[in-house]
């Protein structure tokens, strides 16, 4: 049932959004262990670069600063910020500074939301 409401809610979403070169798709993924972070380019099916938690060149410590400064971010939520941070050092070096943001039906809240602020943190445009 759960699964059938996600899938729904990103064919919602999907109808609305899509990436193009200059302003590629900024697509979520969400696993209980992992995240995953991915630019598409949906006008000609191409996947420009990626990111994931399971990669090693993802820095170990980095400054987080939270919007609430009571809020410490730690755990998968800062495995979330990095890899958001990552992938905007990926994407400045391929020249995109402007994405179409896809949560790809997961809620705005926690992980994701920390993989955004960190994308945003590193210089990505939504």
């Amino acid at each position: 049932m759960k699964i059938n409401r996600l899938k729904r809610r990103h064919y919602h979403i999907r109808k609305r959004i899509s990436g193009t070169a200059e302003r590629p798709r900024l697509c979520v993924k969400r696993s209980n262990k992992y995240i995953y972070a991915i630019l598409v380019d949906d006008s000609k099916n191409k996947v420009i670069s990626q990111v994931s938690s399971l990669n090693k060149d993802i820095p170990a410590e980095m400054p987080v600063e939270s919007k609430d400064k009571k809020a410490k971010i730690s755990g998968k939520s800062l495995k979330a910020f990095q890899v958001g941070y990552a992938l905007a050092q990926k994407a400045k070096s391929l020249n995109i500074t402007k994405v179409v943001f896809d949560r790809a039906g997961y809620r705005y809240h926690g992980r994701v939301k920390a993989l955004a602020e960190g994308a945003r943190k590193g210089g990505l445009v939504f």
